[in-house]
C-alpha cells in the first residue's frame, strides 16, 4: 500500500475532493467558456451586426456547415476535457491525448455533455499519468492508453451521465416553472452561493442544463453575490474592489467569509429576494447557454447570455420581439436590485454590530 501511495504521489495523482471538484470543475468551466460561450457571441453578433464572415459558413464537415461560432462552439468537448487535463496536471502526451477524449464524452453524453466529460476526463488523464513515462516508448503507450480508456468509459458511462444529468435539470426548471417564487427563492440562493464558494457554479449549470425560469434565478443569485459584495465592501475596497468583484468574483471574499461568516448574510439575502422577483414579476430565462446562467455579471456574461436567448427566440418565433420591460428587468436584476438591498440589509448588520469595518478588507 505505501508503495502505491509513492507511485501515485509521484505521478503526482491526488485523490481529493480539491483536486477534482474544484480544480477540474473550475477549469472545466474555463473551456466551455472558451468553445460554446465565446462561440455563441461571435454568432449573436454576427447576425445582430450583418458581418457576413462571422453569419456565412466557413467550412462543411460532413455535410455539416459552420460559422465560425459554430466551429468553436463544435469543440467545447475537447476545450473541456484539455482544460480538466491541464489542471490536473498532466504531461503533454496526456494532455493532447484528451482531445480526443473529450470529443467522444461529450459527443456521447448528449445534452448533458458537460457531466460526461468531467468524469470520463479526470479518469482518463489519472489513468494516462500513470503509464506515462513508464515504457521506452512512451510516444504510443500514454496516447493509447489515454485514448483508449477515455473512450471506452465515454462508451460505458457517457450516455447515462448525460441522461442523469438532463434529468436533474429537467426537474429543477420544471419545479420552477411549476413554483416559481419557491423555487426562484432555492436556485437564486444556492447557485449564489456556488459562485462565492471556491467550487464552479458556471460548471455546475452547464452540465445540468439549466436554462429557461431556472436559468434567469441561478442568473440572479450569482449577481446578488458579485454586486452585493462588491457595494457593501465599497467603504474597504473602493474602485477597484467594486471592479474585480462586481465583474470578476465574489470568491474573493471567500477568507473574509471565513473569519466572519456574517458578511455573508446580506448577499444571500438579497438572492432570496432578487430570485423570486426576476422569475414571478420579470419572467427572466436563460434561453442561451446553460453556462451562462452561473456566470451572473463576471465579464457581464450572465447578462449577454440572457440577450442571446432573446435573440435566437425571436429567431425562431417563440418571442414576438425584445421589450423595454425585458431591458427593465435585466438591469434591475443584474444590477440595481442587488446594489440597493444588500447594502440596506448590510446597514441593518453594521448597526447590530455584526459586522464591522474592516471585514470585507480584499
Amino acid at each position: 500500500m505505501e508503495t502505491f501511495k509513492e507511485f501515485l504521489k509521484k505521478k503526482d495523482i491526488e485523490v481529493s475532493f480539491k483536486r477534482y471538484c474544484i480544480d477540474a470543475l473550475g477549469a472545466m468551466a474555463q473551456g466551455l467558456f472558451c468553445s460554446l460561450l465565446i462561440g455563441t457571441i461571435i454568432n449573436t453578433i454576427g447576425t445582430q451586426f450583418g458581418i457576413g464572415f462571422l453569419t456565412q459558413p466557413v467550412a462543411t464537415v460532413g455535410g455539416v456547415e459552420y460559422t465560425v461560432g459554430g466551429i468553436a462552439m463544435a469543440m467545447s468537448g475537447p476545450a473541456m476535457a484539455v482544460a480538466i487535463g491541464y489542471a490536473l496536471k498532466c504531461p503533454p502526451l496526456v494532455l493532447f491525448s484528451m482531445i480526443s477524449v473529450g470529443f467522444a464524452s461529450n459527443a456521447l453524453g448528449g445534452a448533458g455533455g458537460p457531466l460526461a466529460v468531467l468524469f470520463v476526463a479526470i479518469i482518463a488523464a489519472e489513468v494516462g499519468k500513470m503509464v506515462s513515462k513508464e515504457t521506452k516508448v512512451d510516444i504510443l503507450v500514454t496516447p493509447l492508453v489515454t485514448i483508449g480508456v477515455g473512450i471506452f468509459f465515454s462508451w460505458l458511462i457517457a450516455p447515462p451521465l448525460g441522461q442523469a444529468a438532463m434529468w436533474v435539470g429537467s426537474v429543477i426548471m420544471w419545479a420552477t416553472d411549476l413554483q416559481p417564487f419557491l423555487m426562484g427563492i432555492l436556485v437564486s440562493v444556492i447557485v449564489g452561493m456556488a459562485l462565492t464558494l471556491p467550487i464552479s457554479s458556471a460548471a455546475i449549470c452547464a452540465a445540468l442544463v439549466l436554462q429557461g425560469l431556472a436559468g434567469g434565478a441561478a442568473v440572479a443569485g450569482c449577481c446578488a453575490q458579485m454586486v452585493g459584495f462588491a457595494v457593501i465592501s465599497f467603504k474597504e475596497n473602493r474602485w477597484g474592489g467594486l471592479i474585480s468583484q462586481g465583474i470578476g468574483t465574489s470568491m474573493l471574499q471567500m477568507g473574509n467569509i471565513m473569519r466572519n461568516p456574517r458578511i455573508w448574510i446580506a448577499p444571500t439575502l438579497t438572492a432570496a429576494i432578487t430570485g423570486p422577483i426576476a422569475t414571478c414579476v420579470f419572467h427572466l430565462k436563460m434561453n442561451g447557454a446553460a453556462i451562462s446562467s452561473g456566470m451572473g455579471t463576471c465579464g457581464l456574461v450572465g447578462q449577454i447570455g440572457v440577450y442571446t436567448g432573446w435573440v435566437s427566440d425571436v429567431a425562431s418565433g417563440a418571442k414576438e420581439a425584445i421589450t423595454a420591460f425585458d431591458w427593465a428587468g435585466l438591469i434591475l436584476i443584474s444590477f440595481v436590485l442587488p446594489a440597493v438591498i444588500a447594502f440596506i440589509i448590510n446597514e441593518f448588520l453594521r448597526k447590530a454590530g455584526w459586522v464591522k469595518d474592516g471585514d470585507m478588507k480584499l
